[in-house]
C-alpha cells in the first residue's frame, strides 16, 4: 500500500482517481483550492509555494499525482493569469518540493501538446518534429513537461508524464470551458442550442477506464516515461456523430444542434497511439461511447435534478 497525494483532488479526474486508488487499498490524500469534507483532504493552492510546503512538512508521500491545473483553451484566454500561475508556477513548486522530499510524481499533461500535428500521435512525436501548440493551455502543458524533463536531468527526480485523451464521465460538471461532451449533454438536457463543428474527429474514454490505467502507474512506475492514455484507436469518432448519439440518448430535439464548418485553432484529427500504455500500464478500456454517454447522461440528470 502506498501513501499518495493527489493535487487537484476535488476536480473531475481527481475525484474519480481518488476513488479508484482508495478501492485498491492505498492511503490517498487530496489537496485542492476547494474545501473538502474528507478528513484526508487539505486545502491548498499549488501556485503558492508556502501552502504546498506546509503540507510536505507535515506528511510524507510515496507518490504525488499532480493533476492541479486550469483546464481548457478558452479558459486560458479569458483567465490566462490563473492558467500560467497554476499550470507553470504550480508545477515548478511541485518539482522544487520533489527535490527536497524525493517522492515519485505523475505529471498530468494533455494530448493538446500535439498541437497542429495531423498524423498518428505517438509519444515520440515531440522528439522528432517541431510542434506548434495552438493555444495557451497547450503551451502551459508542454512547458510543464519540459520542466519535468529538466528537473529529472538536473536533480534526478523521478517523473512519469501522462497525456490524457478525451476523458469524460461522472463528476465532470458543466461549464462553458469544459469539453465537448459535457457541453453537448448539458445543452440537450436543458433544451438549449449548441454548436457542432464539422470535420473534427476525436477519441473519447470513459473516466473509469482512464483512472484504472492511471492507478496502474503505482505498480508499473518507469521514471522518465510518457504515455498517451485514452480509449482505443478504433474508437475515433466524428463530432457530428457524437452529437447524434447525445441527441438520441437525451431525447433532445435535433434542431438544437447548429452545424458549422471546422473550428479555427483546433486540431481536426486526433489519431492517437495507445500501444505504450497497453504494454506498460495494462490499459484496457471497456466502455465504448454509446454506453459511456448513457451513463454520463444519467449522472447529469441526477446532478441537475432532471
Amino acid at each position: 500500500m502506498a501513501k499518495i497525494l493527489i493535487t487537484g483532488g476535488r476536480g473531475f479526474i481527481g475525484t474519480n482517481l481518488t476513488n479508484e486508488l482508495r478501492s485498491r487499498g492505498h492511503d490517498v490524500w487530496t489537496s485542492d483550492i476547494l474545501q473538502g469534507e474528507h478528513t484526508q483532504h487539505l486545502k491548498a493552492d499549488t501556485g503558492v509555494f508556502q501552502q504546498m510546503d506546509s503540507i510536505f512538512k507535515q506528511y510524507r508521500f510515496d507518490y504525488v499525482y499532480h493533476l492541479a491545473s486550469e483546464y481548457g483553451r478558452w479558459n486560458g484566454e479569458d483567465h490566462y493569469e490563473n492558467l500560467w500561475r497554476t499550470n507553470v508556477i504550480g508545477t515548478k513548486n511541485m518539482l522544487r518540493l520533489q527535490e527536497q522530499h524525493r517522492f515519485r510524481m505523475v505529471f498530468f499533461s494533455s494530448a493538446e501538446v500535439y498541437g497542429d500535428y495531423d498524423g498518428l500521435m505517438s509519444e515520440d512525436v515531440m522528439e522528432r518534429i517541431p510542434i506548434k501548440q495552438m493555444n495557451d493551455y497547450a503551451i502551459t502543458k508542454w512547458a510543464g513537461e519540459l520542466q519535468c524533463l529538466n528537473h529529472a536531468a538536473m536533480f534526478g527526480v523521478e517523473v512519469v508524464r501522462v497525456r490524457p485523451v478525451g476523458c469524460y464521465g461522472p463528476h465532470e460538471y458543466y461549464s462553458r470551458y469544459r469539453g465537448v461532451i459535457p457541453i453537448f449533454v448539458y445543452h440537450c438536457l436543458m433544451n438549449k442550442p449548441f454548436t457542432v463543428y464539422r470535420g473534427h474527429k476525436r477519441i473519447f474514454d470513459y473516466v473509469e477506464d482512464t483512472c484504472r490505467t492511471f492507478a496502474n502507474i503505482v505498480d508499473s512506475f518507469i521514471p522518465g516515461e510518457v504515455y498517451n492514455i485514452g480509449g482505443k484507436e478504433e474508437w475515433i469518432i466524428g463530432i457530428e456523430d457524437l452529437a447524434y448519439i447525445i441527441l438520441k440518448e437525451t431525447r433532445a430535439s435535433p434542431s438544437l444542434a447548429i452545424f458549422k464548418e471546422g473550428e479555427n485553432f483546433t486540431t481536426r484529427m486526433k489519431m492517437v497511439d495507445f500501444s505504450k500504455s497497453r504494454r506498460d500500464l495494462k490499459h484496457n478500456p471497456k466502455i465504448e461511447i454509446h454506453e459511456g454517454i448513457r451513463r454520463y447522461v444519467e449522472w447529469m440528470k441526477k446532478v441537475y435534478d432532471l
